[in-house]
C-alpha cells in the first residue's frame, strides 16, 4: 500500500464518504490541516503565497489559508480560476474565507508572476493549483505560473502532487512545479516511486485525512490491492 494509483485513491475518498459517512468537506479540512502542520514544522519566516486552482486541490489551499490564520500566520491567497467553475467544496472554503475577512485575490497569470518574481529565499509558495487529474500538456495560465515558480528562489510546498506532474507516471505534463516538499494524502501516488519523479517531488510527506488505517487496509484488500 506504499504506492497507490490515483484512480484507486479517488475510489477510497468516495468510499469514505459513502461507507463511513465522512463528508468530503471534512476530508478536505483534514488534508489542509496535515499540510499546514508540515509547513509550520518548517518554521516559515517570510511571506507565504498560496496559489489555488478551481478544483479540490485549490480547496485544500483555501482551507490552509484559514487554518494558518487561526495559528496567527498571515498568507496571501491567489485564486487562478482560468474561467472555470469552482468545485462545491472549494467554493465552500472560499465563502468561509471571505466570511472570515481573509482576502482572496482572483489573479491572472501576469499578476501571479509579478508576485512570484518578488519572492526571496525566506519566502514560501504553496502550490495548490492542480491535483492528480492533470493529464496531457499543461495549459495556460498554469504552465506560465509553474515556470515562474521554478524560477523563483522561494521554497515550494506542493499539495498532494506538484501541479503539472502526472501522478501515475511521475512525468511532467510538459511543465510541472518543482517542489521542495510534496505533502500527499492517503498514500504516495504510483508515479512517485520512479527515480525521474524525484526532481519534481522533493521530500514527500504522507498525511492522513481521517480515514482509519484498519478500514483502509481492509478496503484495499477487498479491492485486490
Amino acid at each position: 500500500m506504499e504506492y497507490l494509483a490515483t484512480a484507486l485513491i479517488r475510489q477510497i475518498d468516495a468510499a469514505a464518504v459513502q461507507e463511513l459517512g465522512i463528508s468530503s468537506l471534512i476530508l478536505m479540512e483534514n488534508a489542509a490541516r496535515g499540510a499546514c502542520e508540515v509547513l509550520e514544522s518548517c518554521n516559515p519566516q517570510g511571506r507565504i503565497i498560496i496559489l489555488c486552482g478551481p478544483g479540490n486541490n485549490g480547496g485544500d489551499g483555501l482551507a490552509m489559508a484559514r487554518l494558518l490564520a487561526a495559528n496567527g500566520s498571515e498568507c496571501e491567497v491567489h485564486l487562478v480560476r482560468s474561467e472555470k467553475t469552482l468545485t462545491s467544496d472549494a467554493d465552500s472554503n472560499l465563502r468561509i474565507l471571505r466570511n472570515c475577512g481573509i482576502g482572496v485575490q482572483t489573479s491572472d497569470s501576469g499578476a501571479v508572476q509579478t508576485v512570484i518574481a518578488g519572492l526571496t529565499a525566506a519566502d514560501w509558495v504553496v502550490d495548490a493549483m492542480l491535483g492528480t487529474g492533470t493529464h496531457g500538456n499543461l495549459r495556460a495560465p498554469y504552465d506560465e505560473i509553474a515556470e515562474a515558480v521554478n524560477r523563483s528562489s522561494a521554497r515550494v510546498m506542493s499539495v498532494d502532487v506538484p501541479s503539472g506532474l502526472n501522478a501515475d507516471t511521475g512525468e511532467p505534463c510538459g511543465v510541472a512545479v518543482r517542489a521542495d516538499i510534496t505533502v500527499t494524502f492517503v498514500a504516495k501516488k504510483s508515479g512517485f516511486q520512479f527515480e525521474h519523479a524525484a526532481r519534481w517531488l522533493g521530500r514527500v510527506d504522507v498525511c492522513h485525512i481521517g480515514i482509519p488505517q484498519s478500514w483502509l487496509v481492509r478496503w484495499c484488500k477487498s479491492h485486490g490491492e
